[in-house]
C-alpha cells in the first residue's frame, strides 16, 4: 500500500512581507536610530544594535545587510519622512517675517515632539566635525530650504517689513539655534533650573515671543 504523503506546507507568496516581518524590521530601525542618536553612528556596531533589539546579528544582516545599508534605511525611512512636512509647512507660510519664522518654529516643535531623537542626532551627526549626516544634510535632508528661507527674509527686508539690523542668512541660522539647540540641551537646562514643568510647547511659546519682539521693521531698541 502506498504511503500517503503529508500535505506540503504552504509557501509564502512573493510580494509584500508578512506583518511580523514588517513589525520586526520597523523595530530594528527604531532601535538603530535610538542608538545612533545616543552613541553616534560611527561608535555603534551592528552587534550592539542587535543586542538592544533582542535579536542575533545574523537577523540584523538578514533585514539590512551591512551597516551602510542600515544607515541608509534609517535616513530613507525615518529621517527624511520626519523632516518632509517642514517643506510643505513653509511653502504655505507666505513671506511676512513673523508668520514665516513662526511657521518654522512651530514646525520644528512638532517634529521634535513626534521624534525626540532628532535634536541629539542633529548635534552629533551634523554639527560635530566628522558627523556622518553632514553631507546628507546638504544633498538630501533640506536641499535649498535654508536658501529659500533666506531669500524670503531678504525680500521682506527690501520691502521694509523686516528689522533692518538683521541679516537674512543669519536669521535662518538663529532660527535653527533657537529650536534644535534648546531641544537637544533640554536634559541639561531642565536640571539646572529644576524646570521639569517646561515642556516642548512652553519652549515654542517662549521662542515665538522672543522672535515677535525682534523681527519687526522698527522694534524698540533697534540698532542704529
Amino acid at each position: 500500500m502506498a504511503r500517503t504523503k503529508a500535505p506540503a506546507k504552504p509557501r509564502r507568496s512573493a510580494g509584500r512581507p508578512a506583518k511580523e516581518d514588517r513589525d520586526l524590521r520597523a523595530h530594528l530601525l527604531d532601535v538603530a536610530l535610538a542608538k545612533f542618536a545616543r552613541d553616534g553612528i560611527g561608535a555603534t556596531p551592528l552587534r550592539a544594535i542587535a543586542t538592544e533589539a533582542g535579536v542575533t546579528p545574523a537577523m540584523l544582516h538578514y533585514y539590512f545587510g551591512d551597516k551602510a545599508q542600515l544607515k541608509q534605511a534609517v535616513i530613507d525611512e525615518r529621517l527624511l519622512p520626519a523632516l518632509a512636512p517642514m517643506r510643505e509647512r513653509l511653502a504655505d507660510a507666505g513671506s511676512e517675517p513673523v508668520a514665516l519664522a513662526g511657521s518654522f518654529v512651530r514646525g520644528i516643535g512638532e517634529v521634535v515632539a513626534r521624534h525626540p531623537w532628532l535634536p541629539p542626532l542633529w548635534v552629533r551627526e551634523v554639527l560635530c566635525e566628522g558627523g556622518e549626516l553632514r553631507e546628507v544634510l546638504f544633498h538630501h535632508l533640506l536641499p535649498k530650504l535654508p536658501q529659500l528661507l533666506a531669500q524670503r527674509f531678504a525680500a521682506a527686508k527690501a520691502a521694509g517689513t523686516l528689522n533692518p539690523g538683521l541679516d537674512p542668512r543669519l536669521l535662518v541660522v538663529s532660527l535653527v539655534g533657537l529650536t534644535l539647540f534648546p531641544a537637544a540641551g533640554a536634559p541639561i537646562w531642565r536640571r539646572v533650573f529644576e524646570a521639569d514643568d517646561l515642556d516642548q510647547q512652553a519652549l515654542i511659546n517662549h521662542t515665538l515671543a522672543l522672535l515677535e519682539g525682534g523681527l519687526g521693521a522698527h522694534p524698540s531698541g533697534a540698532s542704529r
